[in-house]
């Protein structure tokens, strides 16, 4: 049986160079009408393969332009340094227009806002989670307003005995929320006791001469210390107790700080009457009227929104504590103009100390637990 394709002179068929080539080795063409010769000018050029990490040392660079890349990086420069410009004139005038707020008000108040929402973050999340949290929170804010207090008592003359002071303020602010409500007028009458009593004894050991007016007064300041701080504290853990209490809790503090906030951006932008000069020159009617705006708004959103309440109870409820937040505030800077300071205490930048900035809110505990009573549809009488 006889192989076509074998080369007559050898017997070995044709290789593919030669089938490539279109003829076979004895020169005769394989060209036919299916089989077109081959012509390698009609194929397209192949395309550059793309530039990849693996392959750029195969691919053939051009000249560098020297003169295009020192002009895109002066752009980038040119980008940078008018970027920078911008910000240090942005940081400037930030800076300029926080001190003139600073000169005058006294506060500063990039530092302020800061602090006071990083105190805001705090309360929320223990009211909105677990308000058995917010137990700790109100103990340390009474221990500190405490202190806080007794260190300017002491400063102005005064004798204060701090250790008694706090312990019984602890005492006085845990029997609020883990006993009978009625227990913590009890515990109000024990702690007053026990620091004026206290304070005579002390008296009586050290024997310095001290007249008499004077340990009185010292003895009846001991006990103005556990009512002002600890005792409205545990008012507001009594409520905190309550079914649903910790959304009136938040509330009568929201109320508190937007008045705070209302009247401090009306004093800053209108004010221009002083309100009480001899106790606090700096508040002004205009800014009482922005915290009347302020809190009356406040009191019908979250009376509607989250205390489930008609909109005539939440006017009354920011009436109050506006009222409350008012007279507390102007209450603490008469003692701090009697004792002779700015602020209690400077702990806090931008705020001065803790029971600076608890001053309108420690007194619209009772009309908050008040209201609670009054007014919540949770109560059961």
């Amino acid at each position: 049986m006889s192989d076509e394709t074998r080369d007559a002179d050898d017997g070995t068929p044709p290789t593919r160079r030669d089938a490539r080539g279109g003829a076979p080795a004895d020169g005769i063409p394989l060209v036919d009408a299916a089989f077109p010769s081959f012509d390698a000018d009609a194929i397209p050029p192949r395309p550059p393969l793309p530039v990849t990490p693996e392959n750029t040392s195969q691919v053939p660079l051009g000249p560098l332009d020297t003169a295009d890349h020192n002009a895109i990086r002066e752009q980038w420069r040119a980008a940078r340094d008018e970027l920078g410009s911008h910000v240090s004139h942005a940081r400037d005038q930030l800076d300029q227009a926080n001190e003139r707020i600073k000169q005058r008000t006294g506060r500063d108040l990039i530092l302020a806002t800061l602090i006071g929402l990083a105190f805001g973050a705090a309360l929320l999340a223990s009211l909105l989670f677990i308000k058995a949290l917010f137990v700790p929170f109100a103990l340390a804010a009474a221990l500190l307003g405490v202190y806080e207090l007794s260190r300017a008592l002491r400063a102005s003359g005064r004798r204060i005995d701090v250790v008694p002071q706090l312990i019984a303020a602890a005492f006085l602010v845990l029997s609020a929320y883990f006993a009978e409500p009625w227990l913590c007028w009890v515990m109000l009458f024990v702690a007053v006791a026990f620091v004026v009593v206290w304070r005579l004894i002390a008296q009586m050991v050290v024997k310095d001469g001290r007249t008499y007016g004077d340990v009185l007064t010292d003895a009846v300041i001991s006990g103005f210390v556990q009512v002002y701080v600890p005792f409205l504290a545990g008012v507001a853990l009594i409520l905190l107790e309550q079914e649903g209490g910790q959304w009136w809790v938040l509330s009568f503090i929201a109320i508190a700080v937007a008045a705070d906030t209302g009247a401090y951006a009306a004093g800053l932008a209108f004010g221009r009457h002083p309100m009480a000069p001899k106790i606090s020159p700096k508040k002004t009617w205009e800014g009482f009227g922005g915290a009347v705006a302020a809190s009356l708004i406040a009191g019908v959103l979250l009376a509607i929104f989250l205390l489930e309440l008609p909109w005539w109870a939440g006017l009354i409820f920011g009436a109050s504590i506006l009222l409350s937040a008012t007279l507390g505030d102007l209450g603490e800077s008469m003692l701090k103009r009697d004792l002779g300071i700015k602020d209690m205490s400077s702990w806090l930048p931008g705020h001065g100390g803790l029971l600076d900035r608890l001053d309108s809110i420690l007194p619209s505990t009772i009309p908050a637990l008040c209201l609670y009573f009054l007014l919540s549809p949770w109560v059961v009488m």
